[in-house]
């Protein structure tokens, strides 16, 4: 039993009273009784304004009920029912109305063909929404546009432009919206890189019909081309914006993280800070400067960052501060990382996923497992991303009959079933502890597509234990799969030049020439005194290159006395030994250790970030330096942290 009265008073004045009173019997309901003008003493029933409140209030049942008895529903009725069925998840109601709709003559209004498009893939029915599009005749660029949304949120990128191409040979103009959801659509599928030549073609279209003056659209410019790794044309777009937002700020801040170029995030950002009065960090600005912080190592930095957050109160916002403990365990102090997620009042699988990779990446495998129990035992289920991280963390602690078990319990006990992450972690688990002929089986035993992710562990496995044989498979999958990724052409090439065979380094070095790619250059970042310093593999811009190399000298002679021996393997050419050694002395993270030395104070902690995994020989060396100068030297390369102590890593030399 329900009921709802509406009392107005002043009905009466307009030749009209409302008196609405609805029950669950099969009698229709009494509402708004409208006399007709040519015979007053007829009143009409119309519930269009029952309808309206009750779907407004929620009450999407009610609503439907009485919809069955109004002859003629309005244009404004039907969009209040699609948006209720929106909001109330709820496709069999959805379906109802649009039946409905169609029985009364408005299938084709564009007006609510746009409204039913949304509908459909806001419940995820984008099979329905192509429906409506295919049946309405009087297409509106409106009716365009929810469908290119519809599509590109499902993931049907090239759909989109193949539409977008027809609508333009049909001769309808795009509008701002447009634009929007084309460039989305350009990397909503795979990224694939042919697509950044239609983002190309369509950022032209922006240019010759006078959008590039708006901020949402110059936005999305930068976010597309971050995506394709075009770090200069996002650039580009960004400086040459009249007016610039918040969210544009953003955009440019995050493609720099994204694309490893945190050092020009943080200037940015300062940038942003100095410049702007209106366009006031947000939180998701924050995020990806605390990521930038993370990939620097910049503690200081870090913390100056924390401290803003708490002053601007967004110190309850969920991803920063998941952001914020992936920061302080990336910057070498997970104790604080910890810390700060002690001290959160709520939690979700992201906080949980950040606290599991970080103590992951230290190595502290059992930890990260413990926490990940402690998270199913808090109520939290895991996400797929959950378990890249502990599989992660088993991987780098050697803790493989441990990963055996967690990847088993995927579906048996989570219902989650494997992606490409999540096997490409078990082939580098397999491969790591040498068991490369079981990484091997579960590859071919895939029930999907091995991508890239998947040979490259298997690729970065055979460096580690110099297997020739296994690499030339995986490598040639990888040429396959990446023809344009120079990374799997060197470690190609580090494999023959340890297994000394130089002419196939050169075949693989002529390989990489034809294809015009270039080896990524070893870089390395130091913070000092709240500055943080570049090295490059080959500096010669450091005014105290010179000292550098003279500290590191001296420091070299010294330990080779005490038993080192330079490791050479990486230089991929084949020179006489002095000459390699002197090249593996120039690598940039030993640069930046003696800068550390040079510039910081007696004891203090030093501390390093490097894009690259470290090589035997700085991994050697660090370990002489840190037992020679009594300090504490944390670095982060691209896999995990190495803390060297007294001559000792953490990793215990497993990486």
């Amino acid at each position: 039993m329900w009921a709802l009265q509406f009392h107005t008073p002043h009905t009466l004045r307009s030749s009209s009273y409302s008196v609405c009173t609805a029950r669950t019997s099969s009698k229709p309901p009494i509402c708004s009784l409208t006399l007709n003008p040519s015979n007053p003493t007829k009143p009409e029933t119309n519930y269009n304004h029952l309808i309206q409140s009750l779907c407004k209030q929620g009450s999407l049942k009610q609503a439907l009920e009485v919809l069955s008895h109004e002859p003629n529903p309005t244009q404004h009725t039907y969009e209040l029912l699609i948006l209720s069925c929106s909001r109330q998840s709820s496709l069999s109601d959805g379906l109802d109305v649009h039946r409905h709709l169609v029985d009364a003559g408005f299938d084709q209004d564009p007006f609510l063909a746009t409204k039913l498009i949304n509908m459909y893939s806001e419940l995820d029915a984008i099979d329905n929404a192509r429906k409506v599009f295919d049946e309405t005749r009087k297409r509106t660029i409106y009716v365009w546009n929810a469908l290119f949304r519809a599509l590109t949120l499902a993931g049907h990128g090239q759909e989109v432009l193949d539409l977008y191409r027809r609508m333009n040979q049909i001769g309808i103009p795009s509008d701002r919206f447009t634009y929007t959801y084309v460039l989305k659509a350009c990397v909503a599928s795979e990224c694939l890189i042919s697509l950044l030549h239609t983002g190309k073609e369509i950022h032209a279209h922006i240019l010759r019909h006078g959008y590039e003056s708006l901020v949402h659209i110059t936005t999305t410019l930068v976010d597309m081309y971050a995506r394709f790794g075009c770090v200069s044309y996002a650039s580009y777009v960004f400086n040459e914006m009249p007016v610039r937002n918040v969210v544009s700020w953003s955009a440019m801040i995050a493609c720099y993280v994204k694309n490893g170029r945190a050092f020009e995030a943080l200037e940015l950002f300062g940038e942003m800070i100095l410049e702007t009065q209106d366009s006031i960090p947000n939180s998701v600005t924050m995020v990806s400067v605390l990521q930038a912080c993370a990939a620097l190592a910049a503690l200081e930095q870090g913390k100056l960052i924390h401290g803003y957050i708490l002053r601007r109160g967004l110190d309850s916002i969920l991803p920063v501060i998941s952001a914020l403990v992936t920061m302080y365990a990336r910057c070498g102090k997970l104790e604080l990382g910890q810390r700060v997620f002690d001290q959160m009042e709520k939690r979700d699988v992201v906080s949980w996923n950040s606290l599991i990779s970080s103590y992951g990446i230290h190595g502290c495998g059992k930890r990260a497992i413990k926490i990940f129990e402690e998270m199913i035992y808090h109520g939290v289920s895991p996400s797929h991303v959950s378990f890249v991280s502990v599989l992660g963390a088993c991987s780098h602690a050697g803790l493989v009959e441990e990963g055996k078990m967690l990847f088993e319990s995927m579906v048996k006990q989570h219902r989650i079933y494997p992606s490409v992450e999540h096997y490409a972690c078990m082939v580098d688990i397999l491969g790591r502890a040498n068991q490369l002929d079981a990484a091997a089986k579960i590859i071919e035993e895939m029930r999907i597509e091995p991508g890239p992710e998947v040979w490259g562990s298997l690729l970065g496995s055979c460096r580690i234990h110099c297997n020739v044989e296994l690499a030339e498979r995986a490598s040639r999958r990888l040429f396959e799969l990446e023809p344009m990724n120079a990374g799997n052409y060197v470690l190609l090439a580090d494999i023959y030049a340890e297994a000394s065979m130089w002419d196939e380094v050169k075949r693989v070095k002529k390989l990489l020439e034809a294809r015009g790619l270039q080896k990524i250059p070893g870089r390395s970042w130091i913070e000092v005194k709240r500055h943080v310093y570049t090295f490059a593999s080959v500096d010669e811009f450091n005014p105290q290159i010179e000292q550098l190399h003279a500290l590191l000298v001296k420091l070299s002679t010294e330990m080779k006395e005490q038993g080192y021996v330079p490791q050479t393997k990486a230089v991929l050419y084949d020179l006489d030994v002095e000459e390699k050694e002197r090249i593996v002395l120039g690598h940039s993270e030993k640069l930046a250790v003696a800068f550390g030395l040079i510039n910081t104070s007696k004891g203090e902690t030093i501390r390093i970030s490097k894009n690259l995994r470290l090589c035997e020989d700085c991994h050697s060396v660090t370990k002489f330096i840190s037992k020679f100068t009594d300090r504490e030297i944390l670095v982060r390369d691209v896999n995990r942290f190495h803390h060297f102590k007294d001559g000792i890593c953490s990793c215990g030399d497993y990486w």
